[in-house]
């Protein structure tokens, strides 16, 4: 039987804690809790989990300082789980290195979905270490090669101009997670003043206006208001 991945939960407040790991055990995942920042880094060192939920307003500490220690020594998958809906909040999260933002209340099913995402990545990253990424990304009728530098939909070639594909391609390394604009405008462009997203702006609905049978209501590409932009992983 294989092993459990255990999830250490980090939630200050009882009853959410206490919801969140009913709902993880009941899908078979191995469930910790802490409930302080300083219990939340001796458990990742001496429990070894495999993902970490982490609410950011603990009693002792904010808990973006534990991302902060956490990235300064390994890859191990941050999950935010916060009340904090504020823009500045999600960007700063992400841009120190969390894998993912999840903005409370929120439902079990987004849950699971995120914590299955993150973990395929952490495994995949681990098992290829330096490996050459994959020749073609695929999620529903829509084909990422990176071998010749296309973009396909239901077959057919859209033509996407080099920034256009490059930004594309990007989101398609790392699907299933938020790329905020600053990462993608540095990643693209190299420096651009912080906050400056019009270029991003442009290249992105001239993309969704290729790749999507509705740009209105895109199936791909979807935008975290004033964080960033996720590409859809499938189901």
């Amino acid at each position: 039987m294989p092993l459990k991945e255990r999830v250490l939960v980090v939630e200050d407040e009882k009853s959410i804690g206490h919801f969140v790991a009913t709902v993880l055990t009941s899908n078979n995942y191995d469930v910790i809790v802490a409930h302080t920042g300083a219990e939340a880094l001796a458990m990742v060192t001496s429990q070894s989990p495999d993902l970490v939920l982490l609410d950011l307003g603990l009693p002792d500490m904010d808990g973006t300082s534990i991302i902060k220690t956490v990235r300064s020594w390994s890859r191990l998958p941050i999950i935010v789980v916060s009340a904090r809906m504020h823009e500045r909040d999600k960007v700063e999260a992400l841009d120190m290195g969390a894998d993912d933002y999840i903005t409370k209340p929120f439902g079990p099913s987004e849950l699971l979905a995120r914590i299955r995402a993150a973990i395929r990545h952490a495994g995949a990253a681990e098992a290829f270490p330096g490996a050459a990424p994959a020749e073609k990304y695929q999620v529903g009728d829509l084909v990422i090669d990176y071998d010749k530098r296309q973009v396909l939909v239901a077959g057919v070639n859209v033509r996407l101009t080099q920034n256009e594909y490059r930004i594309i391609a990007l989101l398609g390394r790392h699907a299933g997670r938020v790329l905020t604009y600053d990462y993608l405008l540095r990643e693209i462009w190299g420096a651009n003043p912080r906050g400056d997203n019009q270029i991003l702006r442009v290249n992105m609905a001239n993309i969704r206006r290729k790749i999507e049978k509705n740009p209105a209501e895109p199936q791909y590409i979807f935008t975290e208001a004033g964080v960033g932009y996720r590409l859809w992983e499938g189901d």
